[in-house]
């Protein structure tokens, strides 16, 4: 589930060794194809999709939507497979980690992480989507002072119930809220529990604006925050602005805003760069993992799906799920139990991978 929510145009998407030249993005010399055939041949050859593993965070920009990013990047990669981690909605901005490949099987990992976001509510007027895009439903003349809002933000703290907002993805009997609220029907939407590890105000610019900082965890919606905090002041409120700052294992740092990423494509078309320096390794999203490395005889089994006993005195002690290493490289998601390993999803990384100075 989005933290955010989503609008309707914003369903979510669900998601050895490497030769030297896998990692440019490079035509065949002189645009040739391998068996010699003509223009059509060649034509065919351009749209095949090819192997690409690896996180992109992009920054995205206020008015795309998540669905849209992930197929700016499929295009730009020319991958066969891409998902994101965490639908960000149009009006937001910032971090949506972009899965490719292999990396899709890690995308549960990102989207349990915890989130964080800067956001600006607007008071005086609640509205159907609970953000600057929906219609207004009610209104009020009175404003908040800062100390009024410090007296709220405990409530809105550690476990709470949260009603998710009429705009939302959620089903109801097959059906997505959104898709309900914008035939004009009233959702009844049942309220669940969400984890709030953080909300602080940040600023005051103006009596009518409010900027917060918020670190939730998984199934949290920001709008909701926004509405229930004005509907406790008395003033009704909505989100004006949003950005993602961090989900997951990514913050800030890792993000790449789109236009340096379609300048890092052109420069890799031309010979002058590769792609590879734009992706995270798959395990960046496995931070919170324990690593275990393997020997290639035990590696060998795990790739077949064959379970390896670890024994001896160097054996480790450990239990729960693990990542396993063999010669530093990314081999499989497993269960460790009793000196058991047993593997869950093994990783095929050949293709593009992340270059090696991003590891």
């Amino acid at each position: 589930m989005s933290p955010t929510g989503q609008n309707p145009a914003n369903a979510p998407q669900t998601g050895e060794s490497i030769a030297a030249d896998q990692n440019n993005f490079s035509a065949p010399p002189n645009g040739g194809h391998p068996h010699g055939k003509g223009q059509r041949g060649q034509r065919q050859q351009k749209r095949e999709r090819r192997d690409v593993h690896g996180w992109v965070v992009l920054d995205k920009p206020v008015g795309m939507t998540s669905t849209q990013a992930v197929a700016v990047l499929k295009r730009l990669f020319n991958a066969k497979r891409v998902g994101h981690a965490g639908t960000l909605d149009p009006l937001a901005s910032g971090g949506l980690p972009i899965a490719l490949g292999e990396a899709t099987k890690t995308v549960p990992f990102v989207m349990d992480g915890r989130k964080r976001y800067r956001f600006t509510v607007q008071w005086g007027e609640e509205r159907d989507t609970d953000d600057s895009e929906g219609r207004p439903t009610q209104t009020s003349d009175a404003r908040p002072t800062p100390e009024a809002i410090q007296a709220v933000l405990p409530q809105f703290s550690g476990t709470i119930l949260q009603t998710p907002p009429q705009f939302s993805a959620i089903k109801i009997q097959g059906e997505r809220a959104y898709d309900l609220a914008r035939d004009g029907e009233t959702v009844a939407l049942q309220p669940r529990e969400v984890e709030i590890h953080e909300l602080i105000l940040v600023d005051q610019p103006d009596s009518g604006h409010s900027v917060f900082e918020a670190e939730c965890g998984k199934g949290t919606y920001v709008r909701a925050l926004a509405r229930d905090m004005g509907r406790l002041l008395g003033c009704y409120g909505h989100i004006v602005a949003l950005r993602r700052t961090q989900c997951g294992p990514f913050d800030e740092a890792d993000m790449i805003p789109l236009a340096e990423l379609e300048a890092l494509c052109d420069r890799a078309a031309s010979g002058e760069g590769s792609l590879a320096d734009a992706l995270l390794p798959v395990e960046t999203a496995l931070d919170d993992i324990p690593a275990l490395a393997v020997t290639r005889a035990d590696a060998a089994r795990l790739a077949r799906g064959q379970a390896v006993l670890l024994r001896g005195r160097d054996a480790p002690i450990l239990n729960g799920t693990v990542y396993v290493t063999v010669g530093g490289r990314l081999l499989a998601l497993a269960e460790l139990g009793n000196g058991e390993l047993i593997p869950k999803r093994v990783f095929n990384l050949t293709g593009l991978v992340a270059s090696p100075d991003r590891n």
